[in-house]
């Protein structure tokens, strides 16, 4: 049981976490991958596209509030958030941690920009890193103790991560390590371990028969985002994304960390351990994993480092908690590289400048749409709203938004009503799921595309289409959206049942 002062250090670090995110909500508008999220909520399922079916119900839990405010949109977010800090710490006592190691492991974390991010934001991966980080803690406590009740807590955090995200198989293939030592290796057969893995796969046949019913889309996902992402990423890319992602402030506690977790007695438990992190590491970087899918393995490490750190450094150079402490605080000045504490002037005036690239026909490529998209969503449905009021009332009285992009869908499905506009629709991701199954296309369909998206995309499906608007962004990091084209389709080829064949094979592009 921690100490009273021990809770009161993490308690401490939880109101200034909470603090900030409650501040870059002020700051933000919405993340364009969260809009899909939110209107997954209204759709509960034991599937979707892109995503196992969690998230699903966590933004259905969210959507009850009615409410399009961002904050509301990440209260789970940030309590994951909490959580995960709170995991940390628990994780750096069972190490045998005390209050130092407790400090620093905690404000380690709290200056590692790509987890300020994640947490700041309602996506899988905030999900993932929480149950990654619940189910390591149970995988140490296990091996410290072989006690069942550990064994149990783990199958049911790995299951919740695999109805996260699909990622946690990394941590999954990690648990080889569990048959490492004879010890280990007695107390699972003891246990029967494998009764628990048939639980994980019955809890997870619902979401695998989804899968299969419809064609494997994860499959389908993953081989579009390997051509247009993984394969231009390199190990030596990943690595810097890493150590950037973790602060190179906290390099002071990972580089003893990653030591410590092989060498510190006694090495029957703790050499496993770091052996179930390592092999998760380098199956990760040879799939070419991004980076963030490696920080919940850097919040595994930075107690080990915490650790080493009291145990033998400051316990003979007492004086050396001030430089170390000195250096993570310093480390602060990276949060806003996550987490958009600051308004978007006072980014680009500070901290634009290290992340400047040209885009042309922009202003600022900015790399984190969030900072921006709340002037972006207005302006966006305005415009929808202008052409939807310049129709006649007859093609009013049945038209309907057309959002290429999923991010356009889910802004119409969030708002749109707002801005009293007509009911939208779309086949990008898990939308297609949901657009009409049947009846004839209305006759005017206001469709609404970003740059990447030609006219040509939409002439196959109607007589005509005409160019009516086009909204800029000056701020995008693409070149395929530093526009939104918004079109007028008038005079379908297709009904909605044919509409849905016809974008059977094409959900992701």
């Amino acid at each position: 049981m921690p100490m009273k002062s021990t809770k009161l250090i993490i308690l401490f670090f939880c109101l200034i976490k909470l603090t900030l995110h409650l501040i870059a909500d002020c700051n933000t508008g919405y993340q364009w991958d969260e809009f899909l999220h939110i209107s997954a909520g209204n759709h509960p399922a034991v599937g979707y596209m892109e995503f196992p079916p969690l998230i699903g119900l966590i933004a259905w839990i969210q959507n009850l509030f009615h409410s399009d405010a961002v904050w509301v949109h990440h209260i789970i977010p940030h309590i994951a958030g909490l959580i995960i800090m709170v995991t940390v710490a628990q994780t750096t006592i069972a190490l045998g941690g005390g209050n130092k190691a407790v400090f620093l492991t905690l404000l380690a974390f709290l200056i590692m920009p790509a987890t300020a991010r994640t947490e700041q934001l309602l996506q899988p991966v905030v999900l993932s890193q929480l149950f990654w980080v619940l189910s390591f803690y149970q995988l140490l406590r296990y091996m410290q103790t072989q006690q069942e009740k550990y064994l149990v807590q783990l199958l049911i955090f790995v299951t919740l991560g695999f109805l996260s995200k699909y990622d946690m198989m990394f941590f999954a293939v990690g648990l080889v390590a569990l048959f490492t030592t004879a010890p280990l290796r007695k107390a699972m057969m003891e246990q029967r371990w494998w009764r628990y893995a048939i639980l994980f796969l019955l809890i997870m046949l619902p979401n695998i028969i989804w899968q299969y019913l419809h064609h494997w889309p994860v499959y389908q996902m993953f081989h579009q985002l390997s051509i247009t992402q993984l394969d231009g990423l390199s190990y030596g890319k990943i690595i810097v994304g890493i150590i950037l992602g973790s602060n190179i402030h906290n390099l002071v506690l990972l580089l003893p960390g990653i030591v410590y977790m092989f060498i510190r007695k006694p090495e029957r438990i703790y050499f496993p351990v770091g052996l179930s992190v390592l092999i998760s590491f380098l199956v990760l970087l040879l799939n070419k994993g991004k980076s963030y899918y490696f920080f919940p393995m850097v919040l595994t490490i930075l107690p080990f480092g915490a650790v080493f750190l009291e145990e033998k450094v400051f316990s003979r150079l007492k004086w050396m908690l001030w430089p170390v402490t000195a250096l993570l605080v310093f480390g602060a000045w990276m949060i806003p590289f996550g987490m958009p504490v600051l308004d978007m002037n006072n980014y680009v005036k500070y901290y634009y400048p290290f992340q400047q690239k040209e885009v042309p026909g922009t202003k600022y490529a900015i790399p984190y749409e969030e900072y921006y998209t709340k002037d972006m969503e207005r302006e966006t449905l305005q415009a929808l709203k202008q052409v939807y009021d310049s129709l006649p009332q007859a093609e009013k009285a049945t038209a309907m938004i057309w959002g290429k992009h999923y991010s356009q869908t889910g802004l119409l499905d969030l708002m749109g009503a707002k801005y009293g506009l007509p009911a939208g629709f779309g086949y990008h991701g898990s939308f297609y799921l949901w657009a009409p199954e049947k009846g004839p296309m209305p006759p005017t369909v206001i469709a609404v595309a970003y740059t990447d998206t030609p006219i040509a995309f939409f002439t196959p499906f109607f007589e005509k289409v005409e160019v009516v608007k086009v909204i800029p962004n000056y701020y995008s990091e693409y070149d395929g959206r530093i526009n939104q084209t918004i079109y007028i389709c008038r005079q379908p080829r297709y009904d909605f049942a044919q509409m849905k064949e016809n974008f059977k094979h094409r959900i992701f592009e």
